[in-house]
């Protein structure tokens, strides 16, 4: 397989989608204390990496790529389609965007980028109210936009692993479990009784499906 194109070192390619991405995020998530500015200037690292990769330098591609020239010499590594890595090495020899693995990081990215949305226009409402943010997608999970962050994560590393993203990817989704239990934190001690009624129905990442919350009790608070 070869481009005629050049498949690297397209530098404004980097800037361009590592833009968009992170101004598209922004406007779901919309970071206002310091917690969520850390959260949010992770993931932009994360999508930085992985666009350096895809468009500008493919460091991944040099370091495997003796095992990979040996294991698969019909393929030409330093194309862009080669970049899919997990549709090589699996033998899809037709167009890797429409592969298995691309298909399905598409909708981790939706999903993620939609909850990231969803979970946002509740939040803002119980901060206008005054109320604990309980219903949508807080009535599955505590967490909803961290949650929502991991998964566009897991869409672009099925998409276009890179040894660093893989490297970034459980650090970041640790940090995104200290944040919410330093959220729960603060939530226990400004809510109370309130709270861990909350607590108590709802799991923090991964949701009981067909059960729901109680809705919402007096407060207010920004839960990730």
């Amino acid at each position: 397989m070869h481009d005629a194109a050049p498949a690297y070192g397209l530098w404004s390619l980097v800037i361009v989608n590592s833009a968009v991405f992170i101004l598209f995020a922004y406007s779901f998530f919309k970071p206002q204390t310091s917690r969520d500015w850390r959260s949010f200037g992770a993931f932009s690292a994360f999508l930085v990496a992985l666009f350096v990769e895809m468009y500008g330098f493919p460091l991944t591609i040099y370091f495997l790529s003796g095992w990979l020239q040996s294991r698969y010499p019909n393929v030409d590594w330093f194309s862009h389609d080669a970049g899919h890595l997990l549709e090589m090495l699996f033998g899809w020899t037709t167009n890797p965007h429409a592969g298995p693995f691309h298909v399905l990081s598409y909708i981790f990215i939706a999903a993620g980028f939609i909850l990231i949305s969803v979970a946002w226009g509740v939040l803002y409402e119980a901060q206008r109210t005054r109320c604990l943010a309980t219903t949508g997608p807080y009535s599955y999970v505590r967490h909803p936009q961290y949650v929502g962050f991991v998964l566009v994560m897991f869409g672009f590393l099925l998409q276009w692993p890179t040894i660093l993203t893989l490297a970034m990817f459980p650090v970041l989704t640790v940090m995104y479990v200290k944040l919410a239990r330093d959220e729960e934190h603060e939530a226990r001690t400004e809510f109370g009784e309130a709270y861990a009624r909350y607590a108590a129905q709802v799991p923090a990442f991964f949701p009981h499906l067909g059960r729901r919350s109680a809705r919402g009790s007096s407060g207010g608070y920004r839960l990730g």
